[in-house]
């Protein structure tokens, strides 16, 4: 009784892996505006209620860099028309089970491409360039506000068209503000002083205005 079971569950197993076979579903994914959809998973889901499906879902395979791919599953003759869900980026797509078709097929496998009615994200060097443009915007806006407030003063004016106002120098005796190369001058005329005298105190404001400045 022994010698006949093992050969009649060795023919059993033979059969059954003889009947299934790789079931290749080839294709290309396009997102709405006909670009490849490239390096994103597609899995195998399942409608609710269909358990003959149940078996293949977490399938999984890639698109490449031209958007093409190829799901490979196991199916028998007995799977025939059953409904698999194919998933890619949120959408379904349905494709029906037909191994006779897979079977005749010149090169073992059947085809079916999917199209999303998304588009594609904004890639990240768009994105790069984008907020590149956005802050010379802003930049130029920023500069242009700021020259035209300089312009609408007569002294903004005159710093436009290269001249600067003279550096005013704070005089030690009376404390008035005076203009820089007028300051001997006044250290002279207003208080009497000569004029060796009145550059060398006006070398020693000056120094100290160089010390503060540093």
């Amino acid at each position: 009784m022994r010698r006949i079971l093992v050969p009649l569950l060795l023919v059993i197993l033979f059969s059954m892996n003889v009947q299934a076979e790789t079931y290749k579903i080839s294709g290309r994914a396009t997102f709405a505006d006909d670009t490849p959809v490239t390096l994103q998973y597609i899995d195998v889901q399942c409608e609710q209620g269909i358990i003959d499906c149940y078996k293949y879902r977490g399938t999984q395979a890639i698109t490449d860099a031209y958007g093409s791919f190829t799901v490979l599953i196991e199916a028998t003759e007995e799977d025939s028309d059953v409904e698999i869900q194919l998933r890619l980026r949120g959408e379904t797509f349905t494709h029906t089970i037909d191994v006779e078709k897979h079977q005749n097929s010149t090169d073992d496998r059947v085809y079916q491409d999917l199209q999303l009615q998304q588009n594609p994200p904004p890639s990240g060097v768009m994105m790069g360039l984008t907020c590149a443009l956005l802050v010379f915007i802003l930049a130029f806006i920023s500069v242009l506000t700021k020259t035209r407030r300089r312009l609408s003063t007569r002294q903004g004016r005159l710093e436009f068209m290269g001249h600067r106002q003279a550096k005013q120098l704070q005089c030690s005796l009376c404390k008035e503000m005076v203009l820089q190369h007028q300051l001997i001058k006044h250290l002279i005329v207003d208080h009497d002083m000569e004029a060796t005298d009145a550059g060398r105190l006006t070398g020693k404001i000056m120094r100290r205005t160089w010390s503060e400045e540093e």
